[in-house]
């Protein structure tokens, strides 16, 4: 039991320091820059399990409202005011979702973790988008239509996030092979055929 918790806490340290080096991996498409942190919040998500990749999550995102400078803007409890907040906030739900929904399915293939992905980046985009329309147009007056908002924000971002999907459902098959897959007990208890529809 004493190294099972020992291997959470190292895991989870790893995936906060993964999410935070994701953050500042900037790769070009075009006119815009992509990072890495969405494939490593699913890959949190998947191989944490629903409860600790959550955690992890969080503690990335407390780790910059206290203001150690690990968002792509910095940190500090200010940041909570800024337009693109939402998303963070949205990455906890979509790791404990990811975490929850793939070990709930019959057998992990890609297939399965891929749909559990896309899932989860639904969830992103619906806080994300929703908390930047508002605060853009009610906090910091800077108005945007919400067309424009879900345009921007969500139908042009949809194609390399989903390239993100993939990779982290391809990974995530490859390191289950590999043993790094945690399996809380709660969870192995309660088998489920296909995704179940069911939140405990």
């Amino acid at each position: 039991m004493k190294n099972m918790q020992l291997r959470e806490l190292v895991l989870c340290a790893l995936f906060i320091a993964l999410i935070t080096v994701g953050t500042f991996v900037r790769i070009p498409v075009g006119t815009d820059v992509y990072t890495l942190q969405f494939l490593f919040t699913l890959l949190a998500g998947l191989l944490l399990g629903a409860r600790l990749g959550a955690v992890a999550v969080a503690a990335y995102i407390l780790l910059g409202l206290v203001g150690v400078p690990v968002f792509a803007s910095g940190g500090g409890p200010a940041y909570v005011l800024q337009p693109t907040f939402g998303y963070l906030l949205g990455f906890v739900l979509q790791a404990w979702f990811c975490g929850r929904y793939a070990r709930r399915v019959t057998h992990v293939s890609f297939k399965t973790l891929l749909l559990v992905n896309v899932g989860g980046m639904a969830i992103v985009y619906l806080i994300g988008i929703s908390w930047f329309y508002i605060f853009s147009n009610y906090v910091i007056d800077a108005p945007i239509a919400l067309w424009a908002a879900i345009f921007y924000c969500g139908i042009l971002q949809a194609p390399p996030d989903f390239l993100l999907c993939v990779a982290a459902a391809g990974l995530a098959v490859r390191l289950k092979a590999a043993g790094i897959w945690l399996h809380p007990a709660t969870v192995e208890a309660e088998p489920a055929n296909g995704i179940s529809a069911h939140r405990a």
